[in-house]
């Protein structure tokens, strides 16, 4: 038997998965530690931690950013889209073996004292206002049912299935990218479509190429590419830019191991352990193997319609703007610090903590020792994070976060980062101004033209420990370090105000019937 009662058919699966057996030791080690939790000094708020720009400072670092490109900087879009189209159906699901027995006034009626309830009736009252309409109509028509009858005749249980199951479209188990969110006159869009239409705004290169890499399930991979097959070509002549589109999937290695609730490795009934997905922190790896200059980071389901990019390209642009000023900045302050100079070392630390937060109070007083702490600290990853006002959105939110050496640095962070038994520590969050709609720009290059290894700016115990079932058993499984969260804890940061048009996700299907999202 090996360490933690492993045996050797169990070094072979860990083996067989991509981990290796001290990777797996280090992952129950923090099972039975537990995470450790950051320690929020306050929240950062406008002038402190967080830039406002107006607007003419915003249009011009876009036209610094458009000069970058014309220079031959590369942009790319990174889009995590490998997330199920569960939870947005999740009323639905819920309601759907009840709905034909409670009809439309029956759910009117449980409204009041159930969410899935309301959110079922809203659905069924305005189903034929979804971009999706026309599909499902097609679907049901395909199995001899008239979408009008099956509508006035209050067969919604009917209607439900061919949305959500295998039966019909099976919305359910799509990824959110695949499902129309948008209709331009009798034409849907998906998300992936809205993305391709931005890369082009956007993410667009020196030779008229929008390129855009999506991550994705292995197993909706195809349906990824089938649709970009199908719609890309249009796209190319309607926006006057081809298109470059990646796929890259999780790697199986980036899996951690689940363990019972008294933190032992947890089995199948055939002795076999289990390993869950790491969440989006596995993704690092996928972004660590971008090529590009300039990096867009947004999440799948954040698109608008089409008059109200106009907006959001402009901020995009600003924000990669001042990505690049800063970092040219950086580089070229990295040139001056030969551990002599005192003047560059002073001109280092003004820079260093006008824009990336740099304290200081921190900075050693010899010019050599002084260099030295700087060039650590100017030579990272750097991004320019957007941050939308507060109006109660759930999510991560920017801090002021006090290190382990007792520096401060600028941090993402997310509820579960923090200590749930200190009533002060959730005051302080519960006190932020802003919150992150994933609105990040980033560079990954060195000075000299390489890449970073971002593996080295990882916080690798920015872990997540939640509460699974598996087969009607509870288990314990663990989050790698978020990917804008520990991933990035190492990274140099700047975060920007930016419209509340920076956030327009879908959550719930029902979203789609907000004003922003009505073509």
């Amino acid at each position: 038997m090996l360490k933690e009662g492993f045996s050797e058919k169990d070094k072979k699966q860990i083996t067989a998965h991509g981990l290796t057996l001290e990777e797996v030791e280090r992952q129950l080690s923090i099972f039975k530690k537990g995470p450790r939790y950051l320690r929020l000094v306050r929240p950062c708020t406008t002038g402190d931690g967080i830039r406002r720009l107006g607007e003419a400072e915003a249009r011009e670092f876009s036209r610094t950013f458009d000069q970058a490109v014309s220079w031959g900087a590369e942009p790319m879009k990174f889009v995590p889209a490998s997330g199920a189209a569960t939870r947005m159906f999740k009323a639905l699901l819920s309601m759907r073996d009840r709905v034909d027995s409670l009809g439309l006034s029956g759910l009117r009626r449980k409204a009041k004292e159930s969410e899935n309830a309301a959110g079922t009736a809203f659905f069924l009252e305005h189903v034929k206002e979804f971009a999706f309409w026309p599909d499902l109509a097609a679907a049901l028509e395909k199995e001899g049912l008239s979408p009008e009858k099956v509508l006035t005749g209050g067969a919604y249980g009917t209607l439900l299935d061919i949305l959500l199951t295998d039966r019909g479209l099976g919305y359910a188990s799509l990824p959110k990218g695949l499902i129309p969110f948008h209709l331009y006159g009798a034409n849907p869009r998906t998300p992936v479509e809205e993305h391709l239409v931005e890369a082009a705004a956007y993410a667009r290169n020196s030779r008229g190429c929008g390129r855009t890499h999506f991550t994705v399930g292995a197993e909706h991979k195809k349906a990824f590419a089938e649709l970009i097959k199908r719609v890309g070509p249009d796209y190319e002549r309607r926006f006057s830019a081809r298109q470059e589109v990646g796929f890259s999937t999780q790697d199986p290695a980036t899996d951690t191991i689940a363990v019972d609730l008294e933190n032992r490795p947890f089995r199948t009934e055939d002795g076999n352990l289990v390993f869950r997905p790491g969440g989006h922190g596995a993704l690092l790896r996928n972004l660590d193997a971008i090529r590009a200059s300039v990096i867009f980071i947004n999440n799948i389901d954040n698109v608008v319609c089409d008059r109200d990019k106009p907006e959001r390209v402009l901020w995009k642009k600003a924000l990669a703007g001042l990505l690049w000023t800063v970092r040219q900045e950086a580089f070229r302050m990295l040139e001056l610090l030969d551990g002599s100079d005192e003047n560059a070392a002073r001109q280092a630390l003004s820079f260093a903590s006008t824009w990336l937060g740099v304290s200081r109070k921190m900075a050693p007083k010899g010019v050599k020792e002084l260099s030295l702490f700087l060039v650590d600290r100017l030579d990272r990853p750097l991004r320019v994070c957007g941050m939308v006002k507060n109006e109660g959105d759930p999510g991560g939110a920017p801090f002021w976060v006090q290190e382990a050496d007792g520096s401060l640095s600028l941090q993402i962070v997310e509820s579960a980062q923090v200590n749930p038994d200190s009533s002060e520590q959730k005051d302080v969050f519960a006190s932020s101004t802003h919150f992150n709609p994933v609105d990040l720009v980033c560079s990954t290059s060195t000075p000299g033209g390489g890449k970073y290894d971002l593996s080295r700016f990882v916080d690798p115990e920015a872990v997540f420990i939640s509460r699974k079932s598996y087969q009607g058993r509870d288990l314990k499984a663990l989050e790698l370090p978020g990917l804008w969260n520990g991933s990035m804890s190492g990274w140099n940061t700047i975060f920007v105000e930016v419209p509340k048009a920076a956030f327009n996700p879908v959550k719930t299907v029902n979203d789609l019937l907000n004003p922003s999202h009505r073509v």
